[in-house]
This record gives C-alpha cells, sequence and structure tokens, in this order.
C-alpha cells in the first residue's frame, strides 16, 4: 500500500471517531429523577406513574401514611416507602405507582412508621424501589394536580386562569384535567410549566357560631333552688361571651398510676402529658385570608381536618363521576382501632335548661367523636343514654361498628327534655347497660362518658361508687358550670370530685362556652383510649377482697411469725389498695380466732402495710378449721358482690379440728381458698382447703425463710384465674 493511501485511511479513522462520539454526548442521557419534600402526598401529582427523590430524615417529621402495602392518595410518599421498606430514613428514590381505591385501609407499624386506618377512598398508591426497569422512562418533571378556584363576588363571571411561563422551545402549551387520569407517562420536552393560581375553598361542615349571641345563664343572678334552672330555651337570657375567673380550670398534679393487668407483661411508665385538659384552637375560622395559617393547631393532614370539624371527609380536588357517586357501597365491617379497644357509654344531657341549640351542639360534639376514634369490632364501640328525668338508651354497644353508621344515628336523637338526673343515669349504666346482652365485651374497659350542662339536678355521689366498683372509669365533661353566685343552688358541692374515677385532672373536662365544646373533642379521645390509665376498670389486682388467715400456734415462734407478716405485706404490696378496689382482711387463729382487721378497715396501702406490721404474735393450738369458719362469718359475709373473694390459709401444723366441713362451705360462697403449708403441715388437709385444682392453689414450704419465693407465684395465679373467666 503506498503512502498516500494509507495516510488517507488513517485521515478518514480519525474523522469517523470524532464525529461518532464527539466528547461522549451520544450516550443514552440519565434518568433525570424529581426531589420532592416529606410532607409531598401522592394525591396532588397528577401522573400515574412516576419516580421521586425522597430527602433524608422524613421518619421524623411524622408526615401521616393511611394503609399497609396499599396507600390512600392522602398519605405522604416518602413515609409510605420508608413503612414498606422500600427506602431508609436516609432517603432515595421511590417509583409510585397509581391504582384504584380500597374499602378500607389497615393501619400498622413498620420500619418507625405508624400507618394509620381509614375508611374508602377513590384513589391508592404503592411503592416499589425506585430503579426503572430497562426500556423505561419516566417524567423529568412532576404535573400537580390544581386547585380548585374559589367564588368570587364580581360583576363579570370568574373563570379560573393558568398562567404559563414563556418557553425557549416552540411546544405547544399542555393542559391537565383533575378528571381525566393519566395512563401513560410521555417524557416531557418543554420547559414550559403549568403554574395555577391558588384559591382556597371553604370546608365543608365547619359550624360557625354567630358573633356575640353564645347562650348561658347569667352570672349575676342567683336562683333560689336548683330546680329554677330548669326551665324552657326561650327563658333563658343571651349576652355576649366572656370569662368566668370564678371557675377557672383546675391544673390537679398527676400521680402515676401503675397499669391495670389487662395482659401479662412488664409495666410501662405512665403518660401524664394530658393531664390537664387540651385548650386547642379557635372554634371560628376566617373565611378569607389563608385558612391554615390562621389556624394555632399543628399542621394536620386535610383528613384530620376535616374529622375535627365533624364532616365526611371529601377533599375539595377530588370528583366523582355521577354514576360512581351514586352506585351503592358495600357494607365493610369495620376492626377499628384495635390500640383503643374500650367500651364507650356516652350520657348526654336531654333536660330542659340545655335548649335546643345547645342539644345540637351536644350531638355534632358527638358526632367528632365517634368520628375520631375509629369505632370498630376489634377497637373502641360506643352507645349513647340519654337522660332527663329518666335515663333512656338511644343505641348500645352491639348496635353499630362503624364511624360511619353512627352519624346519621346521631343526627336523628331528639331532646327528650326533663331534669338533669345524673345520678339516675350512672344507676342505669351500671345496672343495665354495661351488660353482655346490650354488647358489653368483657375484656375491654368500661368507660362512661357524662356531659352535664351546669350541675346535675340529683346526688351522684352513690351511684358513682358503685359504678367504680364495678370497673367503670367515669369521665365528666361540665359545660358552664357553676359561678360563684350560683354554687349555693348546687344540690351536692364538688359533685365532678365525687363522681370521676380518680380526682388528678385526667378524669374531667371543665368546659367554659357550649361553642367551646369541639376544642375536647381529640382530648378526650386521646386519654379514654389511654387505657394504662383507665386505673377503675376490674382487674386482677383491683377487684378483690382477700382475706389472710394466718396460723399464730405455738409452733411458729415469734421470728416465723414475723417472716410470715412479711410474706402477707409482699403479697399486698402487688394489689390495688382502696376502698373501691382491692381490700384486705386478716385473721389468726390458734384454738381461738382474732379479727385483727376487716375488709375496708384501711383504705390505702401505706396504712394497710402498718397496719400488718403491727400484729402481735399469740401462741397456743391450731384449729384451722374454726379458723375458716370465723373468717367467713367475720369477713366475706360483709365481702361486696362484685368483688372475688379469695381467702389465703397459712399454717405450719396439722388441725386439731376438721378442715374439710368449713372449707366445703366457703367453696360453695365463692370463695377461691389458697393453702400454703409450712414444715410439719398435713397435705390432705392442705388439698382440701385449697380450691380445685390443687396444683393451683395449694403450696407447700419446707421451711419459714422460703416463703419469699411463692409471692410472684401465688399473684400470678390469682391474675391468670381472674383473666380467664369472663368480665362483666
Amino acid at each position: 500500500m503506498s503512502k498516500a493511501t494509507l495516510t488517507a485511511v488513517f485521515i478518514a479513522f480519525l474523522l469517523t471517531s470524532s464525529g461518532a462520539k464527539p466528547n461522549g454526548k451520544n450516550k443514552k442521557p440519565k434518568q433525570a429523577v424529581p426531589a420532592i419534600e416529606c410532607d409531598m402526598r401522592a394525591g396532588k401529582i397528577n401522573l400515574s406513574e412516576f419516580i421521586v427523590k425522597c430527602p433524608a430524615n422524613c421518619r421524623e417529621t411524622k408526615e401521616k401514611v393511611y394503609g399497609t402495602g396499599v396507600f390512600a392518595s392522602i398519605s405522604s410518599i416518602c413515609n409510605a416507602a420508608i413503612h414498606s421498606g422500600v427506602i431508609t430514613n436516609s432517603g432515595g428514590k421511590v417509583i409510585v405507582t397509581k391504582m384504584a381505591g380500597q374499602m378500607i385501609y389497615k393501619g400498622s407499624f413498620a420500619n418507625g412508621v405508624r400507618s394509620l386506618s381509614l375508611p374508602n377512598r377513590r384513589e391508592s398508591f404503592s411503592v416499589s424501589v425506585g430503579k426503572p426497569k430497562k426500556g423505561v422512562t419516566y417524567p423529568s418533571t412532576l404535573v400537580f394536580v390544581p386547585s380548585r378556584p374559589t367564588t368570587v363576588k364580581t360583576a363579570s363571571p370568574v373563570t379560573e386562569a393558568v398562567e404559563t411561563e414563556p418557553s425557549s422551545t416552540a411546544a405547544p402549551p399542555t393542559t391537565t384535567h383533575v378528571t381525566t387520569p393519566i395512563t401513560t407517562a410521555p417524557p416531557i420536552t418543554t420547559s414550559a410549566k403549568p403554574r395555577v393560581i391558588n384559591h382556597r375553598v371553604p370546608e365543608a361542615g365547619v359550624h360557625r357560631p354567630e358573633t356575640g349571641t353564645i347562650i348561658r345563664r347569667q352570672p349575676h343572678v342567683s336562683s333560689s333552688s336548683a330546680f329554677s334552672r330548669v326551665q324552657p330555651q326561650s327563658e333563658r337570657k343571651q349576652h355576649t361571651a366572656q370569662s368566668n375567673p370564678a371557675f377557672a380550670r383546675r391544673d390537679w398534679p398527676h400521680p402515676a398510676y401503675t397499669r391495670p393487668d389487662w395482659f401479662s407483661g412488664t409495666r410501662r411508665p405512665t403518660d401524664s402529658s394530658q393531664s390537664v385538659p387540651n385548650t386547642g384552637s379557635k372554634w371560628s375560622r376566617m373565611s378569607t385570608g389563608d385558612p391554615a395559617a390562621l389556624d394555632p393547631r399543628p399542621d394536620n393532614t386535610e383528613y384530620e381536618y376535616q374529622l375535627y370539624n365533624f364532616g365526611q371527609y371529601s377533599p375539595a380536588p377530588e370528583h366523582k363521576p355521577p354514576s360512581e357517586t351514586s352506585s351503592p357501597v358495600p357494607e365493610v365491617l369495620s376492626q377499628g382501632d384495635s390500640n383503643c379497644k374500650v367500651d364507650i357509654a356516652f350520657l348526654m344531657d336531654g333536660s330542659w335548661s340545655i335548649g335546643k341549640r345547645r342539644f345540637e351542639i351536644q350531638k355534632d360534639f358527638l358526632v367528632g367523636v365517634s368520628q375520631v376514634i375509629n369505632v370498630g369490632v376489634a377497637g373502641p364501640m360506643m352507645g349513647i343514654i340519654q337522660y332527663g328525668d329518666d335515663p333512656v338508651t338511644e343505641f348500645s354497644l352491639k348496635h353499630f361498628s362503624s364511624s360511619i353508621d353512627l352519624t346519621p344515628a346521631i343526627s336523628k336523637i331528639v331532646q327528650k327534655g326533663g331534669l338533669s338526673n345524673v345520678g339516675k343515669a350512672l344507676s342505669y349504666i351500671n345496672k343495665h347497660f354495661f351488660s353482655d346482652a346490650n354488647g358489653n365485651r368483657g375484656g375491654a374497659p368500661n368507660v362512661a362518658v357524662v356531659l352535664v350542662d351546669g350541675w346535675p339536678t340529683d346526688e351522684v355521689e352513690e351511684a358513682s361508687r358503685l359504678a367504680r366498683e364495678s370497673g367503670i372509669n367515669i369521665f365528666f365533661v361540665t359545660i358552664e358550670g357553676p359561678d360563684e353566685n350560683e354554687k349555693q343552688n348546687v344540690v351536692e358541692t364538688n359533685f365532678v370530685d365525687k363522681a370521676v374515677c380518680r380526682t388528678n385532672g385526667f378524669f374531667s373536662f371543665p368546659i367554659m362556652s357550649w361553642f367551646a365544646l369541639r376544642k375536647a373533642v381529640q382530648p378526650l379521645v386521646k386519654r379514654v383510649c389511654d387505657t394504662d390509665r383507665l386505673v377503675c376498670s376490674k382487674t386482677c389486682l383491683n377487684a378483690n377482697d382477700i382475706a389472710f388467715v394466718i396460723d399464730g400456734s405455738s409452733s411458729v415462734g415469734t421470728g416465723n411469725f414475723r417472716t410470715v407478716l412479711q410474706f402477707v405485706a409482699n403479697v399486698t404490696q402487688e394489689f390495688e389498695i382502696s376502698d373501691t378496689d382491692t381490700r384486705v382482711g386478716i385473721v389468726q387463729y390458734t384454738y381461738e380466732q382474732r379479727l385483727e382487721f376487716a375488709f375496708g378497715q384501711y383504705n390505702n396501702k401505706a396504712d394497710l402495710l402498718n397496719a400488718i406490721k403491727r400484729i402481735n404474735y399469740w401462741s397456743g393450738g391450731t384449729s384451722t378449721g374454726a379458723a375458716i369458719t370465723f373468717a367467713a362469718d367475720q369477713l366475706f359475709s360483709k365481702s361486696k358482690p362484685n368483688k372475688r373473694k379469695i381467702m389465703i390459709v397459712i399454717t405450719d401444723g396439722r388441725s386439731y379440728d376438721d378442715v374439710r366441713a368449713p372449707a366445703l362451705a366457703v367453696h360453695r360462697k365463692g370463695v377461691i381458698a389458697y393453702s400454703i403449708g409450712i414444715a410439719w403441715a398435713a397435705q390432705d388437709e392442705l388439698e382440701y382447703i385449697a380450691t380445685d385444682p390443687d396444683r393451683d392453689h395449694s403450696f407447700f414450704v419446707d421451711e419459714f425463710d422460703n416463703l419469699y419465693k411463692y409471692v410472684p407465684k401465688i399473684i400470678h395465679n390469682i391474675c391468670n384465674e381472674f383473666n380467664s373467666q369472663p368480665r362483666n
């Protein structure tokens, strides 16, 4: 080959190489991934499938997520991806795929994110790892759902304006419509960005009071009797709202109560963050300006704000075709919030003193509670009693199994009138409402929430005490309570403290005005669902009358007797002691019997433990049978009917008398008998004394110093036996 030919070939090769790949610019461009913030919801993006990049630390923002696996469109994309394990809290790329709505979204906890439950939604989405498949390209620019315009009162028609920024390319402007979902996502080749002028639409269901027309009693006009407050609404004077310094909210400190043993496990520390009623936000929202900026509450999701304002959730941007809107929705059995499994009775005030307007506000409040609390068969169940002269069940716990069904039922309640006989209503729920026939589930705590206008017209103390002893946790919501001039007309002073489960502020809500009632919705729901602090519920630790029958014979000796008393104190220490909780009595015996103290003689734990320490050793013979009969007569004959009767017999030798007949007699009276034998105790007598099965109720220890080992065993068996029985 000639030199000229070689030179030509070389030049051609150089030209070909430089033309084919100048600076590598003919490589396939990388997928551009738009970045979003942690609060971006899938429903705000008008694409059927797209890829986004989430920032780090979204989990700490606690942006709301609804559902598991498949999420409601109002969920945060990034927190949904963390919940599903698609990304970590460090952020990353996520592919979002839109899909049809679900009838129900079930909440769960995963990867540090708590997702919430939600009723049916029109649109859902799922998330997957942000690695596009080969040949698939996602939009590099996100198209957002336009906001609806607000109605403007002008002389000319108002239309929605869309402004388009100038573009360097000659591409036609693109338009999107909220009701036309995009099935394919072509690459965006234009830099023109559709910008929609934002408009706000007043939320549906928001109630606004008329300015200066708040109705309540004249604070400076005294009545001749408590019953004079019961009068038709027209006779009650109206005046502008004013604060009442004589009835300021009480800030009680909250002691740390132990958790009732609904299930076995370690005890958690008590949360006292809600010991003072939440002052909440303003009742009314201004009709101009940015509502979000005017609302001092924390940043709520659109769903939560709708629930707070007592309306069914229907976000403005989403439109349903007429055929879809009118089609019947199949009934779905709501499971409810499993973290709030309680049986709740609301006692609503139907007296004439409340008036029709306040009665409607009261119904709105109950609708709001029913929506926020998420009623369902595996969560809270709710019933309503209206009281006046006499209580009437509007509907029981078993009537409705979802919040959706409760709303129309509450709206149909008609005011019955009469007095405000709260005491009679509390007796009614104690005797009739919380029963198996009315849907009481036994394993769920019983809660009664009393709504009262001003004050009751009868006494509540005795009825409340009996209700608490039955395991009912009583809350009081007192609206426009008595001021200084009205207290002389109150039938029972300090009626709230005499009625509620505990006087620590947790169970009482003093509300200054009927128009401020809605502020109590979420704080009330939070407290009612805090089952760790529903300390009046019947548990294995607070629902007993326990009689210790202690052998004080000569064979025991002074030192060993002190060891027995320490064992008794250790067992007692585990129970909740009060006149309405567990009560303890002690009998010491030799040939004779002595009642050291009776049930209810010491109504707090410190006094009871001190009384145990002060018991003196007696010394003498051993007549265990006579001691059992004595305990039955002196203690269990005075036991309360709703208490579990437990007898613990401690002896170190064989009895001089027969134990079988006395033991059989107490068994027939419903007494659960435990026998603890030490050293020379007779095994056959221990088995006669103990309730069947013997292995769970009879114990033998070789020496007194080993008694302490059986404290956990006895407590465990008492609680196991309690939890295995139906709790009504």
